[in-house]
């Protein structure tokens, strides 16, 4: 697939990075800044061109009379949309997605269309990164919770520890301690090492697993999985930035709020802007601060600054102060590893979060949702099921009669309302959608040929 990437951006990287991983396709790069292209250019197989991305002839230069699909990732929204329109008046290209923050423009469907600007999707990573961390926030104890299938199905990473139901049992065993509801097993890390489950899998104090269930059950499961998180309440915002703000808007109605900003045009700005929340100016990585405004009695300590170093300074000192769970938003995926391994719970990678989004469009078959996972060495998605038993390798078939590859598993089927915890037995009808998981990403090919009608 020929792609087209605007903005070579933190986004713009991440993406460029995971689509020239797959040799099916050919990304171009166009940014302004030539130093950072030529960065790209040794670190991964692109082409890059250097430019305004939203003029024609830049566009031509790259390649946008045969692009299949544009990424408009500038940081500029009216960039973006800009050079979406002209590549759809030019060259008619098919799919056209932009990245577009202010809401001036996301909440007006009508600017969109058909009879509107040729943006197919929009995306907002803030908006996505505050989604994110609202799932984390709502379901105390988990790494990560992914939804499926418009949220019907979930996806939850939760760190086994010694007081749950988890450590020390087989999985079969899970039916009798969670009777009148099911949730599958997907995948085990243990000491950064992929483990395959099945029934005899005995999970130890540590482990980090991955478990599908209905979103309905989730917090059932939590609470009987992980006992002793209690609900968060308490929450504590360092940044007013769009994802601070964002936050805060979202929490404000249901939890008790504080966001900290050192900008005092900013903090306020967002303090007029919010209903509830508390708004303080200062540094969030000031120990007196944190310490007069309760640190110890906070839940949640979300650092959501601009400068990744500041938060992970300020999240560090206040899981040290008594913070319950600390989170800091970090850019750099060497500082993440790094993180995962201190004193901070939960490392926010905002990249990660936004290329799965972009990834569903790119995935050969009917994929409609994608999650990078374990710094994108794994993945989840969901695909759609056509076809009859003749055009199709999955309808008709039950889980054990797939041709799966080492390392994938079929956890869950939505069929229409209902969802399916998938077992050897479990047989998939057209118009399913199935979620997998992939522990190893290489197996992306195969799995996507599963899922791609065959020729009659």
């Amino acid at each position: 697939m020929k792609i087209l990437i605007l903005g070579a951006g933190q986004v713009g990287r991440t993406a460029a990075q995971a689509l020239s991983r797959e040799e099916a396709n050919e990304v171009t790069v166009v940014d302004v800044n030539e130093d950072i292209l030529r960065e790209l250019q040794d670190r991964y197989d692109v082409r890059t061109v250097a430019g305004n991305a939203a003029h024609p002839s830049v566009l031509e230069a790259a390649g946008a009379a045969e692009a299949e699909i544009i990424f408009a990732l500038t940081s500029s929204d009216e960039v973006n949309i800009t050079a979406c329109q002209v590549a759809f008046t030019l060259y008619r290209t098919p799919t056209k997605i932009a990245r577009i923050r202010a809401e001036a423009y996301t909440s007006r469907a009508e600017l969109f269309g058909s009879a509107g600007l040729s943006v197919d999707v929009f995306i907002s990573p803030e908006q996505l990164v505050t989604e994110y961390v609202e799932r984390l926030i709502h379901h105390p104890g988990t790494l990560q919770v992914l939804d499926f299938a418009d949220g019907k199905v979930r996806l939850v990473a939760v760190r086994a520890r010694r007081d749950g139901l988890l450590v020390g049992h087989p999985l079969r065993e899970l039916p009798q301690h969670l009777p009148n509801m099911e949730l599958r097993v997907v995948a085990i890390y243990r000491a950064g090492r992929g483990i395959v489950p099945d029934g005899a899998t005995v999970v130890e104090d540590g482990d980090e697993v991955f478990f599908l269930a209905a979103r309905e059950d989730i917090r059932r499961a939590m609470a009987e999985l992980r006992r002793g998180d209690d609900p968060a309440r308490r929450i504590i915002i360092a940044g007013g930035g769009h994802i601070g703000f964002r936050l805060a808007k979202t929490l404000e109605q249901s939890n008790q709020v504080k966001l900290i900003e050192r900008d005092p045009r900013r903090a306020r700005k967002v303090s007029e802007l919010l209903d509830k929340a508390i708004v303080l100016h200062g540094d969030a990585a000031d120990e007196e601060l944190l310490i007069e405004e309760n640190i110890d009695a906070a839940d949640v300590f979300a650092a959501v600054t601009n400068a990744e170093e500041a938060n992970i300074l300020s999240a560090m000192l206040a899981k040290r102060l008594g913070a319950h769970k600390a989170m800091a938003l970090i850019n750099r995926p060497s500082y993440t590893e790094l993180v995962e391994s201190s004193s901070i719970d939960i490392a926010l990678s905002p990249q990660s979060i936004t290329t799965g989004t972009l990834l569903a469009y790119v995935r050969r078959g009917d994929v409609v949702r994608v999650h990078q996972l374990r710094r994108g060495a794994a993945e989840a998605l969901e695909a759609v099921v056509h076809g009859d038993e003749r055009s199709s390798r999955v309808v008709g078939r039950t889980v054990s009669e797939i041709a799966l590859p080492d390392g994938v598993t079929l956890g869950a089927l939505v069929r229409g309302e209902q969802v399916i915890m998938a077992h050897h037995d479990t047989r998939v009808a057209a118009d399913d959608h199935a979620i997998l998981f992939l522990a190893d990403r290489r197996h992306l090919e195969a799995v996507e040929r599963l899922f791609v009608r065959a020729s009659r």
